[in-house]
């Protein structure tokens, strides 16, 4: 069962206890030209401190930046800019902007500066609300620039039928794409929101969801699917590589009947389930490759790939698989791998490692050029993980990994609804606790050289020292649900709120450095 309400399974640690004997770069964009803004939209925003009384230039000490994707990159690092005119100095200066939204975002931002829109230059976030409107607003003010609500859409606001895509901008920085709970993905003019195409990635949208961030691999968009709560057969995820400029689908894996390689009629395949549907979506290897994670559903190591790490070519062919030996036992518990996607961690020398999670609360180091323990095809082969480690909390992981180096060493931050903790590379093939404590978090990022990890229980975001976890500052905020944050520019940019409450409001909370 794929359920992405985020509580904690208590069983989850008891029952893997007995099976344990066991960067992209930033984009650099320069100003871009306006254009005419479809529809102009208000939002109600409230300032607070010295918010209201400041002038809204641009200060020269701050770096502008852009934040494109989820978790930063197509790698998925959650290692964002150096640089970002937030500091441990600086903290107790930031004030708060919070937004009234066209509805609830359970996922997070994306943002580009300098944009030119209706003759004056700004730094404009895009977001999609759980039923699929896309709106520009621009962070330095909270004004609504323009909102893009799909057609069809419109009679689904107060049901169950929603999306949690994070959406994703393309390289040249001029559009943005976006995803709607009726089954399309969309391509937006980032200017205006005008719609440039529209492309149903989904046979069957009632069964099947699109739940996780968009990605983006060379002229391809990369999409993934899973099924809504309860896991109500009949639904597979698959994964579906769109054209960026003409809209067409290219080429589509299915993680069961995957010798079909078409968009398929859920009731048309044996099996069901084993959806995609970790925070990450995909995680794009810097070679092209790409990596996703399934949910529950039977393997067989030919047509079936449930609870496994798939690596496919950047043509969607299947290369490798790593399946746990216990994954039977997975399927039947409801102990979901891909909750979580994988973590790639910086290559040493020609080995290439990721971490992956999932609800069995536990952390496998893998080698990716060996994912069972050879450097065969994918098949029916289980195990060959390097370490097992337990997940902060003794629970599930439903969040996306953050990878960061300092100083010649790697960490890798994991939160969960049970605790929050800092792993280090020791040795080629061990991963040891830095620092862990009880505190709950999303999917954590780290920028200019600070962690951040939104707390959905508590409803805080907490800034920490990333070496040490000792808390900096503890911002407050609202409770949430997937919700992370972005922080870039003189910013950190919050969207909170639960996409399993149906509602069509949402909240952002803007936490800036004064003038920003």
């Amino acid at each position: 069962m794929s359920s992405r309400r985020w509580t904690g399974t208590a069983g989850a640690g008891a029952i893997v206890a007995a099976l344990l004997a066991l960067g992209a770069a930033q984009l650099a964009h320069g100003t871009r030209r306006s254009s005419d803004r479809d529809q102009r939209g208000g939002a109600a925003v409230t300032l607070t401190g010295a918010s209201a009384r400041i002038a809204r230039g641009r200060q020269a000490t701050i770096p502008s930046g852009d934040w494109t994707t989820f978790d930063y990159d197509a790698q998925r690092s959650g290692d964002g800019p150096a640089d970002t005119g937030i500091t441990a100095a600086n903290l107790h200066r930031l004030e708060t902007r919070t937004v009234s939204l066209p509805g609830t975002v359970d996922s997070s931002a994306v943002e580009l500066h300098g944009l030119t829109v209706d003759g004056r230059t700004r730094d404009v976030a895009f977001m999609t609300t759980s039923y699929g409107i896309t709106f520009a607003l621009d962070v330095g003010t909270g004004q609504l620039l323009w909102k893009y609500v799909p057609a069809g859409t419109s009679s689904l606001v107060g049901s169950p039928q929603i999306t949690a895509a994070t959406p994703v901008i393309d390289p040249d920085g001029e559009f943005v794409y976006t995803t709607s709970p009726n089954g399309f993905v969309h391509k937006l003019q980032v200017t205006g929101g005008r719609l440039i195409w529209s492309t149903q990635v989904l046979y069957n949208a009632v069964r099947q969801k699109l739940p996780s961030s968009l990605n983006i691999s060379g002229d391809s968009l990369i999409v993934v699917t899973d099924g809504y709560d309860g896991d109500t057969p009949p639904y597979q995820g698959h994964v579906v590589l769109v054209n960026l400029a003409s809209g067409r689908i290219s080429a589509v894996f299915n993680a069961l009947c995957s010798n079909r390689h078409e968009l398929i009629d859920p009731s048309n395949c044996v099996a069901s389930d084993a959806g995609i549907w970790g925070r990450s979506g995909s995680v794009v290897e810097p070679d092209g490759e790409i990596l996703v994670a399934t949910g529950n559903a039977p393997f067989n190591g030919s047509t079936e790939w449930g609870d496994s790490v798939l690596e496919l070519s950047p043509t969607l062919s299947l290369l490798h698989n790593w399946t746990p030996t216990y994954q039977q036992e997975l399927n039947v518990n409801d102990l979901d791998l891909g909750s979580t996607e994988p973590a790639l961690l910086p290559a040493i020398g020609n080995l290439r490692l990721a971490v992956q999670g999932g609800k069995a609360a536990v952390l496998d180091l893998l080698d990716l050029d060996r994912l069972d323990g050879t450097t065969g095809p994918a098949g029916p082969r289980t195990g060959g993980q390097l370490q097992q480690v337990r997940a902060p909390g003794d629970t599930d992981v439903f969040t996306a990994p953050a990878v960061w180096s300092d100083g010649g060493r790697v960490y890798v931050f994991v939160a969960t609804n049970n605790g929050t903790a800092a792993f280090s590379l020791t040795a080629p093939h061990r991963l040891s606790v830095v620092w862990q404590d009880a505190t709950p978090g999303t999917s954590p990022v780290v920028a200019g050289g600070l962690l951040y990890v939104y707390d959905p229980v508590g409803g805080t975001l907490e800034v920490r020292n990333p070496v040490t976890g000792s808390q900096l500052a503890n911002l407050a905020a609202a409770p949430g649900h997937w919700n992370s944050p972005i922080v870039v520019g003189g910013r950190i940019i919050l969207p909170v709120g639960d996409d399993n409450d149906h509602l069509s409001t949402g909240r952002l909370f803007i936490y800036h450095l004064p003038g920003r």
